[in-house]
């Protein structure tokens, strides 16, 4: 899958969405990729993943891992179609990642895998858990880096498509100074 071919199946399914959001970080942005739109299809998924398979597949994994949420449909599409076990990580009190529910990694190489990476904090934080562990993270695979080249762990990253959305202070946001309605994704409007 080329990446226009992913651009055009986020489009076609919605999942580009144009408008004012608020991000998790407390940033605004004109546009928002809402994984679910795609994550909802199971067969744009499995397309999707079938063509981040073919990538990493060199890699060799024993385990896909993901971060909950939409890593945990992403990580059991990918296990399997590479044939592996798929786990994914929980977020603690403290706002770390880890692996419950008696996943094993210890000795086990790891393909961790994310829907959308912005900043890259989840799934780094699940490669953390990954480590402490035992196990061995051999990639990381994304369906969008809109990380704006903020993404580089020391492993490979495979990714179907890379955008790059400009992101603004609350203060210097030009949809804020026209007065758009700020939308946070995922929980109806926010307030200004």
């Amino acid at each position: 899958m080329s990446p226009d071919e992913m651009l055009s199946l986020l489009k076609q399914h919605g999942a580009l969405l144009e408008g004012h959001f608020l991000l998790a970080s407390g940033l605004h942005s004109g546009r928002y990729v809402e994984k679910f739109r795609l994550l909802e299809n199971p067969t744009a998924t499995v397309a999707a993943v079938s063509a981040l398979a073919e990538r990493v597949k060199k890699y060799a994994p024993e385990v896909v891992v993901g971060p909950m949420t939409g890593g945990v449909i992403l990580s059991y599409e990918m296990a399997r179609q590479l044939n592996t076990l798929a786990y994914f990580t929980e977020k603690t009190a403290d706002d770390k990642m880890e692996l419950r529910r008696g996943f094993n990694v210890a000795g086990k190489r790891v393909l961790l895998i994310e829907d959308v990476v912005t900043t890259g904090g989840s799934i780094l934080k699940s490669a953390e858990a990954v480590r402490q562990d035992e196990g061995i993270v051999v990639a990381f695979a994304l369906l969008v880096d809109r990380s704006s080249g903020k993404f580089h762990p020391p492993e490979p990253v495979e990714s179907l498509l890379t955008l790059t959305i400009e992101i603004f202070t609350p203060e210097s946001c030009p949809f804020c100074a026209k007065g758009l309605p700020l939308v946070k994704p995922g929980s109806g409007r926010a307030k200004k």
